[in-house]
């Protein structure tokens, strides 16, 4: 017999509808297996395509919704607009303005507020981990970058709040948005080091408003919107002093695709140490659907 999914498609990190981040997100995946789960995110061919397990709403309120996150070439622990975009879909589904799931990586809680007449959503992701310190010369070279175009006040840094990320400061607007790196060349220097991607940010910005303008490169192409680079960024930039302990700024990231996002991020400060890393946005819902199998 036929089995039907509903499912709900996203653009996170976006204010209207053809800009930020593209998800699938399907609240209730109970009885499809991992392969399928797999073939469906192969199917949707989106970054990242996610799925929800309800267990009854006592559980799913104190525990996280049990939800898996799949990339078209695998399953990922997490991922910063997949959490946002899924708890979106799920508040708005039961009403609640606090939403956690439960992924590979741990409780992430996601709460909603009213901001400029839509649904605002804010996520804490896990406390930074800051790793190594990267070889500018290196990096410029995996990046097909010149070296002068990198920003030599501010060290190449892996943080992770989930994944590892090295965060790479240029220079200027310029010299990141006429940056076109190889996926190989980046494959074969990340692989001997801490870092699973690189997350490239300039301090001039297309909006005013904001204070970072980002890119992030895949063996794939290029990243609309990275949740889960927002965090470690903006811890960063708080262990360096480019942002106040606990300052919510914009952080403007796929202006060079065409797919504009909006990410809101702050990080709080302890010891030295970054901490209390929030990251959030707006999510709007493009397509409804169902998938039979």
């Amino acid at each position: 017999m036929a089995r039907v999914f509903p499912f709900v498609w996203l653009d996170v990190f976006a204010t209207r509808p053809l800009e930020g981040n593209q998800l699938a997100v399907f609240p209730d995946a109970r009885g499809l297996s991992d392969d399928e789960m797999q073939a469906i995110a192969r199917e949707t061919h989106l970054s990242e395509t996610t799925f929800v397990f309800p267990e009854g709403d006592e559980i799913d309120r104190r525990q996280g919704f049990k939800t898996r996150i799949f990339a078209v070439a695998g399953e990922m622990p997490f991922a910063g607009h997949p959490t946002l975009g899924t708890a979106s879909v799920l508040s708005t589904r039961k009403g609640w303005p606090e939403v956690a799931l439960r992924l590979k990586v741990g409780r992430i809680p996601v709460t909603f507020s009213e901001r400029e007449g839509r649904p605002f959503g804010e996520m804490v992701q896990n406390d930074p981990k800051v790793g190594q310190t990267h070889d500018p010369a290196m990096v410029a070279r995996a990046l097909g970058t010149p070296p002068g175009d990198l920003d030599p006040a501010y060290p190449i840094q892996t943080v992770s709040t989930g994944v590892p990320f090295a965060i790479v400061p240029f220079r200027s607007l310029r010299a990141l948005s006429r940056t076109r790196p190889s996926g190989s060349a980046m494959e074969d220097y990340l692989r001997g080091t801490d870092a699973s991607f690189f997350y490239l940010l300039s301090r001039e910005t297309v909006d005013p408003g904001a204070k970072l303008h980002a890119r992030m490169f895949f063996a794939g192409g290029e990243d609309p919107a990275t949740g889960s680079a927002v965090g470690p960024a903006i811890a960063w930039s708080v262990l360096h002093g480019l942002v106040r302990p606990d300052e919510r700024v914009l952080v403007e990231q796929g202006v060079e695709i065409q797919r504009t996002s909006r990410m809101f991020a702050a990080a709080g400060q302890e010891n030295g140490a970054p901490v209390r890393v929030r990251v959030g946005g707006y999510c709007v819902s493009v397509i409804e659907g169902r998938l039979t199998l």
